[in-house]
């Protein structure tokens, strides 16, 4: 299963929502991040993901997940037991996002579109980073703008399209980021993930944080190595946005979908219970290549579902790293 087709069901938007992202509707966003993320994450840094330092600290003894490139050799050698040197954790960093606008993120069967997750967690982000003054930018592709219509069969995808914010300090900076990123309008066709992830690693910035937002319904083997040498330089956070009906088909008998890239009909038989199962199997299969993917190339991952609260998961994903970082693990 290559990418999953939009099924044309009823989509239940927030009150007020519209495809424009209204300022109101935005507003109203950004106060439901602030105070979820406000009451839930108290503390001396409430960053996603803590930048790992450079300032030397404490010697322990190595634990199985810790990162072999702060292994402390001297200590080792004169222990003959293995230790890492801890380091103090940047207050002051760079957060740079990669988000995936393809149009298959114009979908949503759930409480929220996939886009509409995307955007959320974008300003998610924005908010834990710009604490502290710290900066964040990002880079969003998208598909590119309609080509002329062809009479016979599906239109062609335009070239994808990218779009640079450079990384500022300051909240109505970060603001200004989330409102560009809402209202960049998806073309068809899918953008280069790979390629949006490359460009995090030019120009070569200091160590920081970067994150990943997609779908990843592009093949691995399209990003994979983009994220792999990513993380040669920084810490990588791989947000998964997903929505049920790429998991599993309901049984509506015939079903019509459309690939939201190509614009190809198909009219689906979902009352075949081994087509269901079928599909179920190809799905779980492609997610399951996805995470693997992101596992080797030591991204951190999270999946955010339409159909579920992200804040809350994203409120567990934080609490869940900053436990790992007080154990001194780096997932």
């Amino acid at each position: 299963m290559a990418r999953a087709a939009a099924v044309t069901s009823p989509v239940r938007r927030p009150a007020g929502a519209t495809p424009g992202r209204s300022e109101a509707v935005l507003s109203r966003l950004q106060l439901l991040v602030t105070r979820k993320l406000d009451g839930l994450l108290q503390g001396d840094y409430a960053g996603l993901l803590p930048g790992p330092g450079s300032e030397a600290g404490e010697s322990r003894e190595y634990r199985p997940g810790d990162d072999v490139r702060r292994m402390d050799w001297p200590v080792t050698a004169r222990t003959t037991t293995p230790h890492v040197r801890r380091t103090v954790a940047d207050r002051e960093l760079e957060t740079w996002l990669a988000v995936d606008l393809s149009a298959s993120l114009d979908f949503g069967t759930g409480q929220w579109l996939k886009r509409e997750v995307v955007v959320a967690a974008v300003a998610a982000l924005a908010h834990l980073t710009v604490r502290g003054g710290n900066r964040i930018g990002a880079v969003v592709g998208t598909g590119g703008a309609p080509p002329a219509p062809r009479r016979w069969g599906a239109t062609p995808p335009a070239a994808p399209v990218v779009r640079r914010m450079p990384a500022r300090s300051g909240r109505k900076e970060a603001q200004g980021l989330v409102r560009a990123v809402a209202g960049t309008e998806i073309g068809p066709g899918r953008a280069d993930l790979g390629t949006l992830v490359d460009l995090l690693n030019r120009p070569p910035r200091r160590r920081g944080v970067a994150v990943v937002i997609s779908d990843f319904l592009a093949p691995p083997e399209q990003w994979g190595r983009p994220i792999r040498k990513l993380r040669v330089r920084h810490d990588v956070l791989a947000i998964e946005v997903v929505d049920p009906r790429e998991l599993d088909l309901p049984d509506v008998g015939v079903l019509p979908v459309v690939d939201p890239e190509t614009g190809e009909l198909h009219e689906v038989q979902t009352a075949d219970p081994r087509l269901r199962r079928r599909y179920a199997e190809a799905a779980a299969a492609q997610r399951a290549a996805i995470a693997r993917e992101l596992r080797a190339a030591g991204a951190a991952h999270l999946r955010l579902r339409t159909d579920t609260d992200w804040l809350l998961d994203m409120v567990r994903f934080v609490a869940a790293q900053r436990h790992a970082r007080t154990r001194g693990t780096t997932r």
